[in-house]
């Protein structure tokens, strides 16, 4: 789906959420929409978006690329963690990520302090909502391959880019970003359903 930056800014000033406006440059808003329209159903494909708002040089900035803020087929059916696999709940997370390696591998944002998440032990091919965890299980946003067709296993929680290419455009923002006002950032997830 295609968003305006304005767009993203109303939902996440119509929940309560911050907004990051700040003098400086590079004061990132990192904002996931999940595609509503397909419920809770697995479709194991990059129906998401990730986008990114932030001024540079005064002038307001935006970018969107495909993602999945959902676990694919491979996820839901061999997840890793005995409470189930993870699916991010939407919400604002403050200084929730940080630049790290993801699974020691590449340069990513790297969970660093609790966030809540669905787990879904049931591997039914629907999304379950009704038990919900809180903490740090490694709800990193990175990518999957050059080009990836299906989610399957490249997220059991994370939020992944399509596109490598894609992640590195979004990591040399956030490079620049972290070399200004540190290497904490805020997630925000919402649902498509939440933009007008």
């Amino acid at each position: 789906m295609a968003y305006t930056r304005e767009q993203i800014e109303t939902a996440v000033k119509a929940k309560g959420y911050v907004w990051f406006e700040g003098a400086k440059d590079f004061d990132v808003n990192i904002v996931g929409v999940r595609n509503s329209d397909t419920g809770n159903k697995v479709t194991n494909v990059f129906d998401d978006t990730m986008t990114v708002s932030y001024k540079e040089n005064g002038e307001w900035k935006f970018a969107s690329w495909p993602c999945t803020t959902d676990p694919g087929t491979k996820g839901v059916k061999e997840y890793h963690n005995a409470a189930g696999v993870a699916r991010l709940v939407e919400g604002q997370y403050r200084g929730s990520h940080t630049l790290g390696l993801h699974q020691g591998k590449y340069e990513a944002l790297k969970q660093a302090k609790p966030v809540k998440v669905y787990r879904d032990a049931n591997r039914d091919m629907t999304y379950d909502e009704s038990k919900i965890a809180e903490g740090v299980f490694g709800i990193n946003i990175h990518k999957a391959g050059a080009d990836s067709t299906y989610v399957e296993n490249w997220s059991e929680g994370c939020q992944v880019f399509k596109k490598a290419a894609d992640f590195e455009s979004f990591m040399a923002i956030c490079r620049k970003a972290a070399a200004i006002h540190g290497k904490s950032f805020t997630y925000t997830l919402i649902e498509s359903s939440d933009i007008k």
